[in-house]
């Protein structure tokens, strides 16, 4: 069985173990990047397509006349044309709750960042401040505790779950939000009635025609004065310029987003400007711990051998 795997930088594997999914195939093929022009050349005799964000769309699998099945490295599958895909007799699998604790981490630890000061605190020691107080001490910005905090989360899956379960282990409330477009669910509460009962909103959603642009400026000025809001779902969830101007405005006291709606962001955005007080932006970066990224080669050692076998797992076509 020949498999290519087309983009291996996204995964960032120096510091992975891709011994036993090599082994799993007659002939691997690793590349570090693939640009859409390099794509029919690379799949036209594989088997197998390894891919975690490079497209195949209806016109390249028509020219993959070898392949059986693509396995995506990730959860999203808008990168691979499914349709196409099962119209030819081509499988599909993706990977699945890899990155659930390492997220909830990253949630966790920007919400302790934001409530804390963190980073302007060290901000501030770096730069004298402390050097120069007059008691032993620097209390210069506010310091709150979760305890006791309400924690709003938009989209229970695995990923909101996880992060309800540590806000409870830290003395929070937490409150979910009905599914976006969704039925209602026993124990949920409607997404405005939510807003205004909330310390921290946490976005945990997909995004969908459902949940583009669903917080605004009218669904921030529901929130508290003073509250924080946290985006580890997609970029397009919040819109970009209304959290810039909720946060210069005062009406929130921090922001933090894991992602943006173009990454990387080689136009800019409107929350990469210089004037935005406390708010904080990671680069994609939740879910890519070394434990969770060696789980995605796991899944994906564990499709490939039972692809041999004939036990088609994970599938999504």
């Amino acid at each position: 069985m020949k498999a290519v795997f087309l983009d291996l930088d996204s995964l960032a594997c120096d510091d992975l173990d891709l011994t036993e999914l090599q082994a799993q195939c007659d002939e691997f093929i690793g590349y570090p990047t693939t640009q859409s022009a390099q794509v029919a050349e690379r799949i036209a005799t594989a088997e197998v397509v390894i891919v975690n964000k490079v497209v195949l769309d209806g016109a390249m699998l028509a020219k993959a006349k070898q392949l059986k099945h693509i396995c995506i490295a990730a959860t999203g599958t808008n990168n691979v044309d499914l349709l196409a895909a099962s119209e030819q007799g081509i499988s599909v699998s993706n990977c699945q709750g890899y990155g659930t604790a390492s997220v909830a981490q990253h949630v966790m630890t920007l919400m302790l960042a934001l409530h804390t000061n963190l980073i302007a605190y060290n901000q501030a020691a770096r730069a004298g401040q402390w050097a120069r107080a007059k008691q032993f001490c620097l209390l210069d910005y506010p310091i709150q505790e979760l305890k006791g905090k309400t924690l709003g989360i938009v989209g229970y899956g695995n990923l909101g779950a996880g992060v309800a379960q540590l806000a409870g282990a830290f003395g929070m409330q937490v409150l979910v939000a009905q599914r976006i477009g969704g039925d209602t669910v026993a124990g949920r509460v409607a997404l405005d009635e939510l807003l205004p009962q909330v310390d921290v909103l946490s976005l945990h959603c997909p995004l969908t025609e459902q949940t583009r642009n669903l917080m605004d400026a009218a669904r921030i000025a529901q929130m508290k004065t003073g509250a924080f809001l946290i985006n580890a779902a997609r970029g397009g969830i919040v819109n970009e310029a209304d959290l810039a101007d909720a946060l210069r405005g005062g009406k929130l006291a921090g922001a933090a987003t894991d992602v943006l709606t173009e990454e990387p962001p080689i136009n800019g955005n409107p929350l990469l400007a210089d004037d935005i007080p406390n708010l904080i932006i990671t680069p994609h970066s939740a879910w890519g711990s070394v434990e969770a990224r060696q789980r995605i080669v796991e899944q994906l050692t564990e499709t490939v051998a039972g692809l041999k076998q004939g036990n088609l797992i994970r599938v999504v076509n």
